[in-house]
């Protein structure tokens, strides 16, 4: 096949051609054995998180509608931006094996990366409180991907995205500053500012590279007498290789700054910032963080799926609990309780309140039949419930 970019086609994906192998080999035994009509109900649940995290936020649901639009399945999800904790089911499938069975795979490819970048997302917005978080990390992974990436960030709760594709997908701005390049290709930080300044639209903000030729602080100062009420904001991309207490060299530009004046120009910072960076900074004089590669490669979520039902009666391999299962959530603390699908709404043990299902009809018979709200709301969702979450 003469493909110049090893990517799978919306086509592929909704056709099962992005399966593993062994899943078109038991189907075909399956249909020659006489079993293609056996009826099960499977469910997807992670048995733990990455790096010891307590929670997760669940992304990449509008996917799997897709995915499963016009197939005859029965498909029941936890909505998107959700907060799952290991061992519950995000997901239930019901229908015949043969009719999903090759989609386990695109199934968990969707919401095993995507709720990775988001649960990271989420931790990054919970640590930085108020201050403006942006995602920038797509050069670092497979730019097929590149939308995904920004979107689960977004829904995470950062406040903005670099790509430029994802703006396109999402229907909102992207954001960004200047390279190195700029200022290297124009040969002189001012002349770079200027141009910047210049031509681009008065309603992109003012942001300037500082640390291109010179000391950050020096930079700084020449940045705020260029551009002078118009600067918005520098950015110091200082990485961990450059010498120097990085929460040292943000108090000074802070300073210098705010001695001549400039105390409306802004402080971002970016290059190798994770949570361990954020803690460090907390004290300091940041307005906001770019963050790249810790979010844009966080590590995926290991979710599997397994059938818990056959033909109506419970039934599962070992190590993994039979039955079709709801996930109740307490309004008010998120709290999790798992019980059989059709038993009452249990009162959370801690405040009393009746909780609510998590698992909701997603795809009847193959149609999508809940509104897929829009990235915004389930932004709004995740900001809502990390009020309730702690990190540790």
């Amino acid at each position: 096949m003469n493909r110049r970019f090893y990517v799978a086609t919306e086509d592929e994906i909704l056709k099962g051609e992005t399966t593993d192998v062994y899943f078109l080999r038991t189907e075909k035994i399956l249909k020659e054995k006489g079993y293609d009509n056996i009826e099960v109900t499977a469910e997807v649940t992670a048995s733990s998180l990455p790096n010891g995290w307590k929670w997760g936020i669940l992304a990449g649901i509008e996917e799997v509608a897709h995915l499963f639009k016009d197939k005859p399945v029965d498909i029941y999800a936890m909505p998107e931006g959700s907060v799952f904790y290991p061992r519950e089911p995000v997901i239930k499938i019901r229908g015949r094996y043969t009719d999903f069975a090759r989609f386990e795979t695109p199934l968990l490819g969707l919401i095993c990366q995507a709720s990775g970048i988001a649960t990271r997302a989420a931790r990054i917005r919970k640590l930085a409180s108020d201050k403006l978080v942006f995602s920038s990390g797509i050069r670092r992974m497979h730019p097929a991907i590149a939308p995904m990436i920004d979107r689960a960030a977004y829904i995470g709760g950062f406040d903005g995205f670099s790509g430029v594709l994802a703006e396109k997908l999402l229907d909102i701005p992207s954001s960004g500053t200047m390279p190195h390049a700029l200022v290297l290709v124009m040969g002189d930080q001012k002349k770079a500012w200027m141009a910047y300044d210049e031509v681009l639209p008065k309603e992109i903000p003012r942001v300037m590279l500082v640390d291109t030729l010179s000391d950050e602080k020096f930079e700084s100062l020449l940045a705020a007498e260029t551009l002078g009420e118009r600067l918005t904001a520098v950015r110091l991309d200082t990485p961990g290789s450059r010498r120097g207490d990085f929460k040292k060299i943000i108090s000074e530009v802070r300073w210098e700054l705010d001695i001549r004046g400039f105390t409306h120009v802004k402080i971002f910072v970016s290059g190798g910032i994770n949570e361990e960076k954020i803690r460090e900074l907390n004290n300091a004089p940041v307005d906001g963080y770019g963050i790249g590669t810790y979010v844009a490669n966080a590590a995926t979520v290991d979710f599997a799926l397994d059938i818990v039902e056959r033909e109506g009666t419970p039934y599962t391999k070992r190590g993994k609990l039979s039955g079709s299962k709801q996930v109740w959530e307490c309004p008010q603390c998120l709290r999790h309780r798992v019980t059989l699908f059709n038993s009452s709404p249990p009162k959370c043990d801690i405040c009393g309140k009746e909780m609510k299902p998590l698992l909701e009809p997603l795809v009847k018979n193959g149609k999508i039949v809940k509104k897929l709200p829009s990235v915004k709301e389930i932004r709004e969702r995740v900001i809502s419930q990390l009020k309730l979450l702690q990190l540790d």
